[in-house]
């Protein structure tokens, strides 16, 4: 579960857009050790508030338009020229809940974009989310024109209301968009973790229909997970789409990245089974509220004779090195085998520092890969942090890191959500994530924080291009 939200601490507002980057200088900008990414633009969506868990999604079909989506409640920026400038869309949230979030977005092959997102009135019981389990269910709101305008109306996936709803909570979704030219072209799927009182299930409903209509859903997992939002749960579902059709899901349960994937649409789906062996992947981060490296997979969509069906790639992150370190692994055979894991970071090992919520992305264009992570090299105290973006032009084998910021922030022990957002296509590349903001004392005491709702966070969105 990745909303804390008191409803008397809701946030209704929409916010205007600003276009400077908030932040606090703690170190010299020159003592970071990566060189800057290239053309690198940052700009803040938000004034501070509480946002957390930002996407970001490139339309293939004119890639000038590009879609931000982050909570707390829904949340949507666009842009039409590359990201240059952004524009809020006003009224995105749904005004039949009190609180909503949890938010992904994507572009279909028709070039609609597509938000999903979960919704309720209150939460149940903490950690324990089907435990007093309140209404609320996961919607999709849409685009007919790239982004710039949305439809009025949510779509239900799947939905729960009435006095006494059942004992589940459909947490985590992410959306996934087939954008190719194969036989299932067009499909949406969804897939999250419902919890139960006695475990945790990850579940998929698809749209044959651009998201108009969705399916019963099915579990795709081996076996359920624990019942709490912590260390041996079924959670983090990503999933993407080959050239041909094929869909292919991950997520963390316990000590492994679970793997599956569907030939026919989604309506059947190989036996789940562990690919990848981590180290736990929710664990514990100084000054920060929660902290996890829940698996984000990506593909590069091109056939060539080595990976006929195009190239898988996982990120994820774990402390197998004492510090938190960001890995890549990489499968050319459509997930039977996946390479041993590469160290994304490139900074000396053992050093302390911890990497974490990395995002992945591959441009379908050229096959670079990118994977974007709080960073803590440059601090040896272990709090500061910066936005490193890595770049690999060589399948994932080796990475050049860079800074996509300089200026730190201190996180307070604040909640940042569970993940961070990338994309990227042509050398363009877009990057949206979390940080906290210094703001004012209105006394000389010290500040009492609610690491829940007194965030004072901002959504920051990077760009950097590679020619």
């Amino acid at each position: 579960m990745a909303l804390f939200v008191k409803p008397s601490r809701i946030v209704l507002g929409v916010l205007c857009l600003t276009t400077a980057t908030a932040s606090i200088s703690l170190w010299a900008a020159d003592t970071a050790s990566e060189p800057m990414a290239p053309q690198t633009t940052v700009t803040t969506l938000t004034k501070p508030g509480f946002f957390t868990e930002p996407g970001i999604a490139i339309n293939q079909l004119d890639p000038r338009n590009v879609t931000a989506i982050y909570q707390d409640n829904v949340h949507i920026a666009f842009s039409n020229d590359a990201g240059a400038k952004w524009s809020d869309v006003p009224k995105v949230a749904p005004p039949e809940w009190r609180v909503s979030g949890d938010v992904s977005v994507t572009y279909d092959n028709n070039g609609h974009a597509i938000a999903s997102f979960m919704a309720f009135n209150r939460l149940g019981t903490e950690g324990y989310w089907a435990h007093n389990a309140p209404a609320g269910g996961l919607y999709i709101r849409r685009s007919l024109d790239g982004g710039k305008t949305w439809e009025s109306q949510a779509r239900a996936v799947i939905e729960h209301v009435g006095d006494h709803p059942p004992p589940l909570w459909e947490d985590k979704p992410y959306i996934v968009a087939d954008q190719s030219r194969g036989p299932h072209a067009g499909n949406l799927y969804i897939g999250w973790t419902r919890w139960t009182l006695t475990g945790s299930e990850i579940l998929l409903s698809r749209s044959t229909d651009d998201g108009l209509s969705w399916s019963t859903p099915m579990e795709i997992d081996d076996h359920p997970g624990l019942p709490r939002d912590d260390t041996g749960a079924n959670e983090g579902f990503w999933g993407v789409v080959g050239a041909d059709s094929t869909f292919y899901a991950v997520w963390a349960d316990t000590s492994h990245i679970a793997f599956t994937l569907s030939k026919d649409g989604g309506r059947t789906f190989s036996k789940a089974r562990d690919v990848i062996s981590t180290a736990p992947i929710m664990y514990g981060i100084a000054d920060l509220d929660r902290a996890n490296g829940f698996p984000q997979l990506a593909i590069d969509p091109r056939a060539t004779p080595d990976a006929p069906h195009g190239r898988l790639y996982v990120t994820w992150a774990d402390y197998r090195n004492g510090g938190v370190d960001v890995f890549l692994s990489t499968s050319v055979d459509e997930g039977n085998n996946w390479t041993p894991a590469i160290r994304v970071n490139d900074d000396p090992m053992h050093n302390g520092a911890d990497h974490f919520f990395p995002a992945l992305a591959v441009d379908p264009i050229n096959g670079d890969v990118y994977v974007s992570f709080y960073d803590r090299r440059a601090d040896p105290h272990e709090r500061a942090v910066t936005v490193t973006l890595a770049r690999s032009t060589d399948h994932g084998n080796t990475f050049v890191n860079y800074a996509w910021t300089k200026q730190p922030f201190i996180m307070r022990n604040v909640f940042m959500g569970d993940y961070s957002g990338l994309a990227a296509r042509d050398g363009h590349v877009y990057g949206i994530w979390t940080e906290h903001v210094e703001t004012p004392r209105t006394s000389g005491k010290p500040e009492a924080r609610d690491p829940h709702h007194d965030n004072n966070t901002v959504v920051n969105v990077g760009t950097a291009i590679f020619h």
